[in-house]
């Protein structure tokens, strides 16, 4: 019976300005028949849903976003990652910005003459401008209610406009309470020109400046929106949009989109290569730091894999194409960047509760405040313009990207760096683990292991063995296998494919190649197949690892094995020790091949000849106990255990980023990258701290304020425009904080040692 799976959209979501919108968005989504999860992402502007695509389709996603008063469009075919950035360009928005706040400080010179408590200021602007205060007051206000009133609806149209639409929805959000606000400070303002006296005041200088200061915020914002997602867009301009193909020897440029797997493509020196491509043809020097986070250049040459996206320094070479479109590497690793920017962190649950109610509450705030201060002070001026900064300072925006400003910028500096978080709970995971489990091959050690000795029982001859070893290791993706296979080929022998290949995790592998039934792996997995193991081996040396291999289940030889310690693998060993972290080595080895490894890297804790189910089970004993745990390994034998540990890292490479058991991928499979991941993700989680800590402390010290706390003892009031600009650069702060983290370093080995 065919089974139904789910469908995933990205749609690009119009009219969102804080938490709030964000909120609305994703609970109309959800209440949508057919769909089965749905994230806002505000600050991309999209909503990625997973939906059924027989109970619902795009279309109606589209229908219930622009329901609950937001715009939203499909996505076109050749844009399948659109980022919802229409609306009015950067610089128009900037020159609405500083024409409403210059109108605004000229409306406040205007409106002085109209005070009649006249100051220091007051005095001095008379003597600078007589003609000013000679004017009849009534021409002041009039000319000032109609400037106004032409300035709201030129650039305030938008933001009236959407606080409309979410009030015919039932919904409210910034533009609801910055509507409110300048609404009734204008409407107050025109009633005190159409029917002055009595001391009435005018407040159209607050009302220029609070949405002057509103889109003077949105522009930075969105600038520094666009800088956090500077790292993604990167990736997406890396590959080029032509290729050179080379057909019967005739060289021409193509558009991308026509090359085929197996064609031929000529790259130049300074050009990228434009998909995953095997080198047929001349030798170079590439740059893969898109891939790994490494700098410096490594030589490719015939025989080589190159990477869409990486740069070819000195030498023309011809390729054959392996990987096109969605299918590089390159497309691989922007998709997961993607996704984890779009991920929510655990810690964002707080903010997610606090902005659902942040509005109404805000409002209501604003309309006690009028109450209380009209019933204290029968002034009605004083109580308006309370109100009125009590709506205008309050942020939604800020508690809405404390969070996901600092994870967008984090995955984005991780990719860079060569650590793919895969979302924010692994961030904040990672930099909360109290133990550290690593495997050995691959992870401590170089991951190259090469032949060292074969060792044959009678009848058998090495040359032999070796080719039938070759045959059935050649489908394996362990290193042991690939150094079966090297020394294979190194000595030229051939073989003939294996059939019936089984490979079994963390064991061995067993085939029929030719007329023989073959079996090779570990000690424990000949251990369990033969009650008694021959005694004619000599004894496996220190560090090496012994592979036997049996013909027509009985044994024929065995094959010795050496890997090498990565250079850095004792002092990484040394700093997560000095953090005071627990380190675990868990391999599948041998004592004798897993002992010498473990004590050159300082490592007391070790247990070897563990298969992956035995992994796992150790995970588990660990978290039972208390501890947060880490698990890095090869993400294929280790799948088990990287899925069970609070937070896995899978050492990857280009051809591994398909795997889903780990929760961050080490591009740069070194153990230098475990202490990236782990600095990097402890950065990420203050820098969120500090956002939340900054947007929670600016709500609860900023609408006190605004309300008047501190004019009965002080009579200081704070003004609505001077609210209106902590309002615009609140929001601001948080982006910026969260910016700081583009520039964040590693430490380098010997300075983290020392410290």
């Amino acid at each position: 019976m065919a089974t139904n799976l789910p469908e995933t959209v990205t749609l690009p979501v119009l009219g969102m300005t804080c938490a709030a919108c964000q909120h609305h968005v994703e609970s109309a989504l959800l209440a949508t028949v057919g769909v089965q999860s749905a994230h806002v992402d505000l600050m991309a502007n999209r909503a990625t849903v997973v939906f059924d695509p027989l109970r619902a389709d795009p279309s109606a996603l589209v229908d219930a976003i622009r329901e609950a008063g937001y715009d939203a469009v499909l996505a076109s075919p050749n844009d399948p990652r659109p980022q919802g950035n229409a609306g009015p360009s950067a610089s128009k928005q900037e020159f609405k910005a500083w024409f409403m706040i210059a109108a605004g400080v000229v409306a406040m010179i205007v409106a002085m003459p109209l005070d009649a408590h006249m100051g220091r200021f007051d005095h001095a602007l008379m003597r600078q401008l007589p003609w000013l205060y000679a004017a009849p007051p009534d021409l002041l206000r009039w000319t000032l209610l109609i400037a106004t009133a032409v300035l709201l609806v030129w650039a305030g149209r938008p933001v009236f406009a959407n606080a409309a639409s979410g009030l015919r929805h039932g919904t409210t959000n910034m533009n609801s309470m910055v509507s409110l606000g300048t609404g009734v400070a204008f409407l107050y303002s025109a009633f005190a020109t159409v029917m002055p006296g009595n001391g009435k005041e005018v407040y159209f200088d607050a009302v220029l400046l609070i949405l002057g200061f509103l889109l003077l915020g949105k522009t930075l914002e969105a600038r520094a929106k666009r800088r956090a997602l500077a790292a993604l867009d990167s990736l997406s301009r890396m590959r080029p949009s032509i290729a050179r193909r080379i057909v019967d020897g005739i060289e021409t440029v193509v558009p991308l989109e026509e090359i085929g797997v197996g064609d031929q493509i000529k790259v130049l020196p300074g050009e990228r290569f434009p998909v995953d491509a095997q080198i047929v043809e001349g030798r170079t020097s590439v740059d893969e730091s898109m891939l790994t986070g490494e700098a410096a250049a490594v030589v490719r040459e015939r025989g080589d894999k190159v990477f869409a996206g990486s740069l070819n320094y000195d030498g023309a070479v011809v390729c054959s194409a392996q990987s096109l479109g969605e299918e590089t590497v390159l497309a691989q690793i922007t998709r997961m960047v993607e996704q984890a920017q779009s991920s929510r962190a655990p810690m964002e649950q707080l903010a997610d509760r606090a902005s659902s109610i942040f509005v109404p509450t805000v409002i209501a705030l604003s309309v006690i405040t009028f109450v209380i201060w009209v019933l204290a002070t029968r002034s009605l001026e004083m109580a308006l313009a309370s109100s009125v900064a009590v709506l205008v300072i309050a942020c939604p925006c800020a508690m809405g990207l404390a969070i996901p400003a600092a994870l967008t910028v984090a995955v984005g500096r991780g990719a860079q760096l060569g650590v793919l978080f895969k979302g924010g709970e692994s961030i904040e995971r990672l930099s909360n683990v109290d133990v550290v489990v690593l495997d050995k091959t691959g992870t401590l050690t170089e991951g190259r292991p090469a032949l060292a000795t074969i060792q044959t029982l009678v009848g058998y001859q090495e040359s032999e063995l070796l080719r039938l070893a070759a045959a059935t290791e050649e489908q394996s993706s362990h290193p042991l296998a690939h150094a079966i296979v090297d020394a294979a080929r190194a000595r030229s022998l051939t073989w003939h494919p294996a059939q019936d290949v089984q490979i079994v995790p963390g064991r061995g592998v067993t085939a029929r190649v030719d007329d023989f039934k073959c079996m090779i792996g570990n000690d424990a997995f000949f251990q369990e197949l033969f009650a008694k193991m021959p005694n004619n081996f000599t004894p496996v040396k220190p560090g090496m690892t012994r592979l036997f291999l049996a013909l027509d289940d009985q044994p024929a030889g065995c094959f010795d094995v050496r890997d090498l310690l990565r250079p850095d693998a004792a002092e990484s060993v040394a700093i997560l020790r000095k953090a005071g972290l627990r380190v675990i080595m868990l391999t599948g080895d041998s004592v004798a091949a897993a002992a010498p490894i473990a004590s050159q890297a300082g490592i007391e804790e070790m247990e070897a000849g563990v298969d992956p189910a035995a992994k796992l089970a150790h995970i588990k004993a660990l978290q039972e106990e208390g501890l947060r745990v880490a698990m890095v390994g090869d993400g294929i034998n280790d799948a088990g255990a990287l899925a069970q540990a609070d937070v896995g890292l899978a050492m990857g490479s280009g051809t591994d980023l398909t795997q889903e058991a780990g929760d961050v991928v080490l591009l740069r499979a070194q153990p230098t990258s475990i202490l990236v991941a782990r600095a990097l993700a402890q950065r990420t989680l203050l820098i969120m701290r500090e956002n939340l800590a900054w947007a929670v402390g600016y709500n609860v010290v900023g609408i006190p304020l605004a309300a008047g706390l501190l004019y009965p003892a002080f009579h200081v009031q704070l003004s609505p425009w001077i609210a209106a600009a902590a309002m615009a650069l609140s929001s601001v702060s948080v982006l910026m904080n969260s910016l700081r983290l583009r520039r964040w370093q590693p430490i380098p080995l010997q300075s983290a040692q020392a410290r």
